[in-house]
C-alpha cells in the first residue's frame, strides 16, 4: 500500500511539471527559463532578433552568429555557446548575450543583445617630432573611425616600443589612454603618450679572447669599417658613426664577427659570452668574450654527381686549392651566391632544380676533407609567362622584348637580358619590376611571373628663353606609346583622340619669337618596324628660319653712334633703345630644311646588347646677307649617311647603377672634290675678305658639303654597394674628329661647339654639334670662326639617389671632368685638358622629363684668359650631359 502511494505521488509531480512546462510554452508574455543542469532538448529556431546595434543591418549581425531560422539547436547546448564566441572573436562588440525570447509550438525564439565597442574620433600622439608622429600613425594602425579593442591597444604599444628601440631609445615608455569624446557620444579619443627618455649609448666595448683579430678590426676607424658596424663607442673616433645601442643591430654585428672568423678558417669560433652593463647616464658597457677555436685548412676537395661540367672546370670556378684556409664564406659564394657560382652555371643552362652542397666528410686535426655533392636534375623549359600590372601597352609589345618564350629551355642570361629590355622600354618603373622564375618540381618546368608598374613617359615641353632678338617660346609634345597602325582605325587603347599601345614614338615641337626666329620639327620612331623583328625605323623632318636685324638700326647717326658714346652722348648699347624687335629685316635670313630616314637592327653578336643603325639625311642651308657665318649668301647642301654601332647594357635608363653605354659612329658625304673637276686650291686662294669674288668662290666650294665625321662615346656605371639605393660611379670618355677629303674644302658645318651646359644654342645649333664641358662658358673653346674639328672629353661622376619613385626621380651628383677642342685633328693633345669640378642635381618629372642645375668651377685659362672659366651655373632641360 505504501509503495502504491509513493508511485502515485511521483506520477502526480511529473504531470504537474509537464503541465507547467507546456503552460509556459503557451504563455508568450514571459521569457522561458533555461535550466543548464537538466538534459538538453533539441528544438528548431523559430526566429532571431537583434537589439543594441543601430549602425548595421540585422541580417549582417545575425550572419556573424552562424545561426539560422529552422536550424535545430540543443537548449542548452554548444551551438549557442559557439555563436557567442563568434561575436567575441569578431572584435567589434564589448558585450554579447543570447537569450531565449520565447518557446512556442516546440520552437525557440532567440534574441541577440549586443553592445558595440566605441569608435575612435581622434588619435593624439604626444611627445614626438612630426616625422616620428607620421611614422607611428602608419605603423601602429590606429586611425579615426576604427573600433578599438584591447588587443589592438597592446599591439600598438609593442610596435611603438620597437620603433623607438630601433632609434636608440631603449628605455622609451609608451602609454595609450582612452577617454570619452564628449562632443560625439559613443566615440572616444586615444592619447598616445610617449616618453622617449634619452638614447642609450655605448660607453666602451671590452673584447677578450680575440687573439687573431685585432681590436681595431672590431671597432673600425674614424669613418667606420669595423666588424661591429652598428655597435660603436662614443667619442671622437666615432664622430661619423652611430653610437646608439640597438639590440637588433648588436645581434647582427655578433653574427658578422662569427662570419669573419669562419672566413679566416676558424670554423668553430663562437661568442662564448657577452653582457650589457648599465653604467648610468644612459650609457652601457659591452663585454664580448670570443672563443676562436683552431684554424682549419683544406686537405682535399672531391666532386660527386657532376656530369655536365667536368671536375677541373668546377674546381677552377671554386678557386680553392689543397692547403688553402678553410674559408666557408668563399665556399658559399663560389658554389651558390656569386653570379658566376657553380649553381648558377647549372641554372644558366636550364638546370633550375640543381643542388650544390659542400659536406665535410672528414676532420683530422686542423685539416678538412671536403666533398661537394651535386644534384644536377634535368633541364627545365618555360611553361607559362604570366604578366600582370600592365595597363600601358599591348601585351605582345612586352612579350616581344622577352628573350624567353614558352617551350624554350630556361637560361639565366636570357632571363637577365629580358629584365634589362623591359626596364629600358620606358613604360614601366624599373625600380618596381618583379620578374621571378617559379620552378615546378612536379612538372619539371618553370613559370615566369612578370609584375609591372606603369609610369607616364610622355612629355610636354613649354619654356621661355631669351635671345638677342627677344623672348623665345618653345613648345613640344613627345608621345612614347604611339600607335600609327590604329591612328585611323578602331582602337580600345586611346588617350583622348590619340591612339596608343604599340610603344612607338611621335614627337612634334616648335620654337619662335615671332618674326626673327622660327623652328619646327616632327619625327616618328618605331622600335619594331613591322612588328615581327626588332628592326627599328625612323623618319623626321625639320625647318628653321633665322632673320637678321635691319642695317639701319646699327647706322643710326646719333642715337646709336659708337663715337658719340665715347664722348658721353647718345644711347649706344642702352637697353631701352636697343629694342631689336623694331628692326626686323626679312631680306636677311638663314633657312634650314632637313629630312632623314633611319633603320636599325639589334644584333646577336658579339652579344645581345649590340645594335647597328644607318641614317640617311639631307639638309639644305639657304643664306642671304647672313653675316654671322663663313658663307653669307647662297645655298649649301649636305647629304650624309651615318652608321653607328652601339652597345647598351644599363639596368635603368633614368638612374643606371651598372652596365655601360658605348657608341662608335661615322658620318660621311660623297667625296665631291674627287670627281667635280673644280680646282679647290685656286678657289680657296681667292676667298679672303679683300677678294672681289670671295663670296662666289665660297659658294662654289661649299655648294655641296663634304666631310667624314668619327665619334666615340662611352659611359660606365659601377655601384659602390649592393643596396638598391647606393652611390654609383659613372666614368666616361668621348672624342670626335671631323675629317675632310680635300684640305681646301674643309666643312664649316658639323663642327664641334665645345663648352658650357651642352644645350643647343640659339645661334650655333644650325652648323655645329654642341658638346658640354661644365665650368666654362657655352662655346668657350670654339668661339666665332674658331671651328672645332676635334675634341676629347673625359670625366668621373659620383651619383646618389634621393628619390626613385616611378616617373619622379631625384639624384645628386659631384663630378670632375676635363676636355678641349682643336681646329685640326693633328693638334689633339691628351695632356692639354681644361679641368673643372662641380656638384649638381637631376630631377625627372612626369610629362616634363629631366631637369637639372649644376654649379661648376673651371680651373684653366681659355685662349690665355680666365674670362670664360671660373664659377659657372649650368641648367639642363630634357637631356643629360
Amino acid at each position: 500500500m505504501n509503495n502504491t502511494k509513493r508511485i502515485f505521488l511521483v506520477c502526480s509531480m511529473m504531470v504537474l511539471a509537464l503541465s507547467g512546462l507546456f503552460a509556459q510554452e503557451e504563455n508568450s508574455s514571459s521569457k522561458p527559463t533555461i535550466v543548464y543542469g537538466q538534459n538538453p532538448r533539441r528544438m528548431p529556431i523559430g526566429g532571431i532578433t537583434v537589439e543594441g546595434v543601430d549602425n548595421y543591418e540585422d541580417y549582417l549581425l545575425i550572419g556573424i552568429s552562424g545561426l539560422s531560422v529552422g536550424e535545430y539547436v540543443a537548449v542548452p547546448g554548444d551551438e549557442i555557446t559557439a555563436a557567442v564566441k563568434r561575436y567575441w572573436k569578431h572584435g567589434l562588440f564589448s558585450n554579447v548575450r543570447i537569450e531565449a525570447d520565447k518557446i512556442q509550438n516546440d520552437s525557440i525564439y532567440l534574441k541577440i543583445i549586443l553592445s558595440t565597442r566605441p569608435r575612435v574620433s581622434q588619435v593624439n600622439i604626444n611627445g614626438v617630432k612630426k616625422s616620428e608622429r607620421d611614422d607611428l600613425e602608419q605603423k601602429m594602425g590606429l586611425s579615426k573611425g576604427m573600433q578599438i579593442t584591447p588587443n589592438m591597444v597592446d599591439k600598438a604599444k609593442i610596435i611603438a616600443k620597437n620603433y623607438f628601440e630601433g632609434k636608440g631609445f631603449k628605455n622609451a615608455e609608451i602609454e595609450i589612454l582612452q577617454r570619452d569624446d564628449l562632443s560625439q557620444p559613443g566615440q572616444l579619443i586615444l592619447d598616445v603618450d610617449v616618453d622617449k627618455k634619452e638614447k642609450v649609448r655605448i660607453n666602451h666595448i671590452y673584447i677578450t679572447g680575440n687573439d687573431h683579430i685585432k681590436r681595431k678590426k672590431f671597432v673600425g676607424g674614424f669613418f667606420g669599417g669595423g666588424l661591429l658596424k652598428k655597435t660603436n663607442e662614443k667619442g671622437f673616433k666615432s664622430f661619423f658613426k652611430t653610437k646608439k645601442f640597438i639590440d637588433e643591430k648588436y645581434a647582427e654585428d655578433k653574427d658578422r664577427v662569427i662570419d669573419k672568423y669562419n672566413e679566416l678558417g676558424y670554423r668553430d669560433a663562437q661568442i662564448a659570452s657577452d653582457s650589457i652593463v648599465s653604467v648610468g647616464d644612459n650609457l652601457v658597457d659591452i663585454y664580448l668574450n670570443i672563443d676562436e677555436g683552431q684554424r682549419y685548412y683544406v686537405r682535399d676537395i672531391s666532386w660527386v654527381g657532376n656530369t655536365i661540367y667536368n671536375t677541373s672546370a668546377l674546381s677552377q670556378i671554386l678557386n680553392m686549392q689543397k692547403g688553402d684556409v678553410y674559408n666557408q664564406k668563399h665556399i658559399q659564394e663560389r658554389l651558390k651566391s656569386d653570379e658566376d657560382a657553380v649553381s648558377n652555371y647549372y641554372f644558366n643552362q636550364g638546370y633550375v632544380f640543381n643542388r650544390v652542397d659542400p659536406v665535410e666528410i672528414k676532420s683530422d686535426g686542423d685539416s678538412i676533407d671536403l666533398e661537394i655533392r651535386i644534384f644536377e636534375g634535368t633541364q627545365a623549359s618555360i611553361d607559362k609567362i604570366n604578366i600582370y600590372g600592365n595597363t600601358r601597352v599591348y601585351e605582345d609589345v612586352i612579350r616581344r622584348e622577352l628573350k624567353l618564350k614558352p617551350g624554350d629551355l630556361f637560361s639565366m642570361d636570357a632571363f637577365k637580358m629580358s629584365y634589362q629590355e623591359i626596364g629600358q622600354m620606358g613604360h614601366f618603373d624599373p625600380e618596381q619590376i618583379k620578374f621571378e622564375p617559379v620552378p615546378n618540381q612536379e612538372t619539371g618546368m618553370v613559370d615566369l611571373n612578370l609584375g609591372l608598374t606603369p609610369k607616364p613617359s610622355d612629355q610636354v615641353e613649354l619654356s621661355l628663353g631669351w635671345g638677342y632678338t627677344g623672348v623665345i617660346l618653345k613648345a613640344g609634345l613627345k608621345f612614347t606609346n604611339f600607335s600609327m597602325r590604329n591612328l585611323f582605325g578602331k582602337n580600345k587603347m586611346r588617350r583622348g583622340i590619340l591612339p596608343q599601345g604599340e610603344g612607338q614614338q611621335f614627337e612634334i615641337s616648335g620654337s619662335t619669337n615671332g618674326s626673327y626666329y622660327q623652328s619646327y620639327s616632327v619625327s616618328f620612331f618605331d622600335p619594331w618596324f613591322g612588328g615581327k623583328r626588332p628592326n627599328s625605323f625612323s623618319i623626321s623632318g625639320y625647318y628653321s628660319r633665322y632673320t637678321d636685324i635691319n642695317s639701319r638700326y646699327y647706322n643710326n647717326a646719333y642715337m646709336n653712334s659708337y663715337m658719340s658714346m665715347l664722348y658721353g652722348y647718345g644711347n649706344y648699347n642702352n637697353s631701352y633703345y636697343n629694342n631689336y624687335s623694331s628692326y626686323y629685316d626679312p631680306d636677311k635670313y638663314l633657312q634650314v630644311y632637313g629630312v632623314s630616314v633611319g633603320w636599325g637592327k639589334r644584333l646577336n653578336w658579339p652579344d645581345n646588347n649590340f645594335s647597328l643603325s644607318a641614317t640617311l639625311a639631307y639638309t639644305r642651308y639657304s643664306l642671304k646677307d647672313w653675316e654671322y657665318f663663313l658663307i653669307t649668301d647662297g645655298a649649301c647642301n649636305n647629304i650624309n649617311l651615318t652608321l653607328q654601332l652601339s652597345r647598351i647594357s644599363i639596368d635603368n635608363p633614368i638612374y643606371p647603377r651598372r652596365g655601360s653605354q658605348l657608341a662608335l659612329s661615322v658620318s660621311f658625304t660623297p667625296p665631291y672634290s674627287l670627281f667635280d673637276n673644280l680646282d679647290y686650291t685656286e678657289l680657296s686662294a681667292h676667298t679672303g675678305y679683300g677678294d672681289a669674288d670671295r663670296m662666289r668662290n665660297l659658294q662654289k666650294i661649299y655648294r655641296w658639303i663634304e666631310y667624314h665625321k668619327w665619334k666615340f662615346t662611352s659611359k660606365f656605371y659601377t655601384p659602390l654597394s649592393s643596396a638598391s639605393k647606393c652611390f654609383v660611379l659613372m666614368t666616361r670618355f668621348d672624342m670626335g674628329i671631323l675629317g675632310h677629303y680635300n684640305s681646301h674644302k674643309k666643312s664649316p658645318f658639323e663642327t664641334f661647339y665645345v663648352g658650357g651646359d651642352g644645350m643647343s644654342g640659339y645661334s650655333s645649333s644650325y652648323y655645329s654639334e654642341t658638346i658640354a664641358l661644365r665650368g666654362y662658358e657655352n662655346g668657350a673653346f670654339t668661339p666665332g670662326n674658331y671651328y672645332g674639328y676635334a675634341y676629347t672629353r673625359l670625366g668621373v661622376e659620383l651619383r646618389y639617389p634621393f628619390m626613385l619613385s616611378g616617373a619622379t626621380n631625384i639624384y645628386g651628383l659631384a663630378f670632375a671632368e676635363g676636355g678641349n677642342a682643336w681646329t685640326d685633328a693633328k693638334k689633339i693633345n691628351p695632356f692639354d685638358m681644361k679641368r673643372s669640378v662641380g656638384v649638381g642635381v637631376r630631377i625627372t618629372l612626369p610629362m616634363v622629363g629631366m631637369m637639372g642645375i649644376d654649379w661648376a668651377y673651371g680651373f684653366d685659362k681659355v685662349f690665355g684668359s680666365k674670362n670664360d672659366a671660373g664659377s659657372q651655373f649650368h641648367f639642363v632641360l630634357g637631356q643629360e650631359f
